[in-house]
């Protein structure tokens, strides 16, 4: 089984603390196995055992103060 990787773009981040906060619920998504994300760029990578549904994504980034959509 290979990794899957979606990206998406997410507003509202300003520091490293704000990265965090999405890192820490990303990551709690079952099958997440690598969350890289970045306030400069907005960007959030999730690598993935498989196929996240983008509504999971979009919920933890939501629960962590922020928007976000598919890129």
């Amino acid at each position: 089984m290979s990794a899957t990787t979606s990206t998406f773009q997410v507003t509202g981040m300003t520091c490293g603390h704000c990265e965090m906060s999405v890192r820490e619920e990303v990551s709690e998504i079952p099958g997440v196995q690598n969350v890289d994300v970045s306030h400069e760029t907005g960007s959030l990578v999730v690598s993935s055992e498989h196929q996240l549904e983008d509504a999971a994504v979009l919920a933890a980034v939501t629960e962590a103060g922020y928007s976000a959509t598919r890129a």
